[in-house]
């Protein structure tokens, strides 16, 4: 932003500001930007609607009027909440004491190498490094994300790759937050780093020959990835494009097998997926469909040993493990069982090796560990004490191996990594999280309940809280959901999270309906016409917490990101008295409007989640449900809402004009609250430090709220 364009917002926000700071107040507290309405006509097949917010959207990112209601929120923000500020503080400081200034990752081993990530004292970033042969010898930095940061207000590596010859490194580097990567290499030994020139990239893999790159790049304007390129390094050729995936509903990654051996193309939708797979140590290769995709069929597929290995859906809703011949992928007849399909158990991934297959599982909306032996065709799980916890496979690079590298973790345990033999079965903790600032493990606890939803539908809880805090209906209730995509909340351990709990917070994760914590069927009653079931069963969980009388019905608050900030919002519509505060994080709350609009990125992919607007009967549903749209005149909890300027998932102007939208309705004095971050995108800041000042913020709004300041 140049120096002109700053000093107009400078001038423009206090203008803002000040206007809405002439409005009448009987307390003279800070009053509230008041941004202008401006009639605009939404078209759709079922009816016009007029938008009067929609001037707030600006791809550009460069209008001096946005840009500076936005920087007046953000001084609104600040003044709202001046009196927290050493509440705040001591919050960063506290989450920051837990986290060791230095801290090494656990390795893993991967071609005669042992990789691992490490943070310096005082740095932001990993530095990316490795050892040969054993963790005593020299270590080799791949990225130091300190150094190739320090200059960025915003920095991020989105994944690396180390050639099969491990002679050179390919990286994605995104220095705004929009997850529009730059595609960059090395060369390990002599350190040049060559830029590739390719931008907008979001996911790249050296070739089996380690002689080119494949990668995917993405639409200018919908940054859908479609398009996969190969790069030569070194040669002075064009890219050539190998793929386009015309089909608007579909994105696109590139990887390779665990045998290293063939490179693969992989395009899904919500609703089905598909792999196309190269020989790419021959030269003459091109791609092939491994099997071509229908509608409704999910599936992926990795190679190790002579075999394929794939997970499917093939008349199997929960998923199941079959093998293929090398040759025979494309013939579903010839795929046979490993691990055939349960109506009680969902099949979340894999991990092949030539000897044994290990499979991350879940039953009874718990995530496990199952192992089977190919040698006598039996299968055991990996059995943990606790009531509610996460299990899921490491790092596990090398199919010749017979040592599984897996993570255990739960509300009151910080991640573990474990070796397990798996001829024997015994295992070892190779690694423990530090948590330091004297947490004690020993002072929580966790527990795994059931809430009956309005259908008589068994909703899991999982609850950790303070040993000292009694569950006796006296204690403050943070209810967190998410609820969309499949995508199941785990109990997992959170040091920040340890500030509300020490301060006599109960926190719930509320696993509604739109995940898949209890199989495929979880997700199906929650997308699509039975949507709202997540927002019900939602209030479900908040109602039946507080009837059984373990927390206090006037004290709790919902937070909930992204399609949870979508399940907050409509709560927020549908049950405001319930709640004492909510925390929307960069909020998905204009669906109709977005779903809309083809050129928003990812609209086109969202039909199958959310349903197509176009279609009468999914455009009076959504609108049944869209915070924005559902806003109405009565009284609201108070609100904390984030966004990113620069965010690509979620649109900062859909929570911009959510939140005006609300100050035009609602009828209560509480407080409303928009914090944009202008130099991120979905995520946040960037940095393990960075990142805790939002977080602090958050809690202490709700701190604030619950009389715990």
């Amino acid at each position: 932003m140049n120096a002109a364009l700053r000093s107009i917002i400078l001038l423009m926000t206090m203008n803002v500001f000040i206007a809405g700071c002439q409005r009448p107040s009987e307390n003279h507290a800070p009053q509230p930007p008041d941004a202008a309405q401006r009639e605009h006509l939404v078209a759709a097949p079922a009816g016009e609607r007029n938008d009067p917010y929609y001037w707030l959207r600006d791809d550009s990112r460069k209008d001096p009027e946005v840009l500076a209601l936005l920087e007046a929120e953000n001084t609104y923000t600040r003044a709202m909440l001046a009196e927290t500020r050493p509440l705040i503080e001591d919050l960063a400081a506290e989450m920051r004491a837990r986290i060791p200034d230095e801290e090494t990752g656990a390795p893993f081993f991967d071609g005669g190498y042992w990789y691992y990530t490490r943070y310096e004292a005082g740095g932001e970033y990993p530095v990316h490094a490795r050892r040969e042969g054993s963790m005593e010898g020299p270590e080799q930095v791949l990225l130091d994300g300190n150094r190739m940061g320090e200059e960025e207000d915003y920095f991020r590596i989105g994944g690396w790759d180390v050639s099969p010859d491990a002679k050179k490194l390919l990286w994605l580097q995104d220095v705004v937050g929009r997850r529009q990567f730059r595609l960059l290499t090395r060369d390990i030994d002599s350190g040049e780093v060559v830029d590739t020139g390719a931008g907008g990239v979001s996911s790249a893999t050296w070739a089996a020959d380690g002689n080119s790159i494949f990668y995917v790049e993405n639409h200018p304007e919908t940054l859908r990835s479609f398009r996969v390129k190969r790069h030569f390094p070194g040669q002075d050729r064009d890219d050539e494009v190998l793929y386009e995936e015309t089909d608007t509903a579909y994105y696109t990654s590139v990887g390779r097998t665990r045998s290293d051996r063939f490179n693969y193309i992989f395009v899904r939708s919500t609703a089905a997926t598909e792999m196309h797979v190269i020989d790419s140590a021959d030269p003459a290769a091109r791609f092939e469909v491994f099997f071509p995709r229908e509608h409704g069929h999910e599936y992926s597929a990795d190679h190790v040993d002579d075999h394929w290995v794939i997970r499917t859906n093939w008349e199997a809703p929960n998923f199941r493990i079959m093998r293929a011949a090398q040759t025979g992928h494309a013939d579903r007849s010839a795929w046979t069982d490993l691990i055939s399909p349960r109506a009680e158990v969902f099949v979340h991934e894999f991990d092949a090796f030539e000897s044994h297959l290990a499979v991350a599982e879940r039953a009874d909306g718990l995530r496990r560990l199952r192992i089977l032996d190919y040698a006598t065709g039996q299968s055991r799980v990996i059995e943990f004490e606790e009531a509610a916890y996460v299990a899921q496979l490491g790092r596990n690079r090398e199919p010749a191996s017979d040592t599984l590298q897996f993570i255990y973790t739960s509300m009151t345990t910080p991640r573990n990594t474990y070796e397990l033999d798996l001829r024997t079965g015994d295992r070892k903790r190779v690694k423990q999280l530090e948590v330091a600032g004297g947490f004690e493990r020993s002072d929580y606890r966790t527990r795994r309940l059931w809430a009956e939803a309005r259908d008589d539908t068994r909703i899991p809880v999982s609850l950790v809280w303070h040993k000292d805090t009694p569950l006796d209906g006296s204690a403050p209730l943070y209810q967190y959901g998410y609820g969309s995509y499949g995508s199941s909340m785990e109990p997992a351990f959170s040091s920040e999270r340890i500030s509300l709990l020490d301060r006599g917070f109960v926190y719930a994760i509320a696993h509604v309906r739109g995940g898949q914590e209890m199989g495929r069927e979880w997700y199906e009653q929650g997308r699509l016409l039975n949507k709202v079931n997540t927002f019900t069963d939602f209030i479900d969980v908040r109602d039946h917490l507080v009837g059984d009388g373990l927390v206090d019905g006037e004290r709790v608050f919902a937070m909930g990101g992204s399609a949870g900030g979508l399940l907050v919002g409509a709560v927020a519509n549908m049950a405001p008295e319930k709640f004492a505060g909510i925390v929307a994080h960069v909020p998905f709350v204009d669906v109709v409007t977005t779903m809309l609009d083809e050129s928003i990125p990812l609209t086109t992919n969202e039909f199958d989640e959310w349903g197509n607007p176009e279609k009468p009967e999914f455009y009076r549903y959504m609108l049944s449900y869209s915070p924005y749209d559902n806003v109405s005149r009565q009284e609201y909890p108070a609100m904390l809402v984030t966004t990113g300027l620069w965010d690509s998932q979620v649109q900062y102007w859909e929570p911009a004009k959510w939140v005006a939208r609300l100050r035009d309705y609602k009828t209560d004095q509480k407080p409303l609250l928009l914090h944009v971050n202008m130099d991120a995108g979905h995520g946040g800041k960037s940095g393990r430090f960075r990142r805790l000042e939002q977080t602090a913020m958050e809690y202490a709004f709700v701190l604030e709220r619950a009389g715990l300041n």
